[in-house]
Order: structure tokens, then sequence, then C-alpha cells
């Protein structure tokens, strides 16, 4: 449950960058929104793979949780903060 939680709030700080950059607009923009699309596809398709092969729900918010801390560190966020445990 703490490590849902961690994914919620570091999730909220993506989404806050994310929203930075598209409201700038221009090609960047829309390379994020294509690109924010095309993810958010894969990354629920992993999940219901690793559903199918008995992962558990903590294994499954794990690599949620690495995305959003390689969308953060793409997107500028400060360094590390997604990687305190």
């Amino acid at each position: 449950m703490f490590n849902l939680m961690k994914l919620a709030a570091e999730a909220n700080r993506v989404i806050a960058l994310r929203t930075m950059k598209l409201m700038r607009g221009g090609r960047s923009a829309r390379r994020e929104a294509k690109l924010m699309v095309s993810e958010k596809i894969i990354a629920a398709s992993e999940a219901a793979a690793s559903l199918m092969v008995g992962k558990s729900t903590d294994e499954i918010v794990h690599r949620y949780r690495q995305h959003v801390a390689r969308n953060a560190k793409r997107l500028g966020g400060p360094q590390g903060w997604s990687k305190r445990n």
C-alpha cells in the first residue's frame, strides 16, 4: 500500500512537469503528447502481461514507479527525487 502511495505522489510531480511542457506548446509539446499516449499504452500492456504471469500488485506498482522515474528525469525533475524508497 505504501508503494502505491509513493507512486501517486511521484506521478503527481510528473503530471505537473508534463503539464508545464504542454502549456509551452510547439513541436516539443506535440512530441510529448504523442509520447505520453504511447507510454501509457505500453505500460498498461506490460501491467496486464505481468498480471497474467502471476506477478504481484507490488511488483507491478514498482515497475510503474520505474516508468515514472524515467519520465521525471526526462522532463527535468529534481535528480533523485523519485529514487527515494
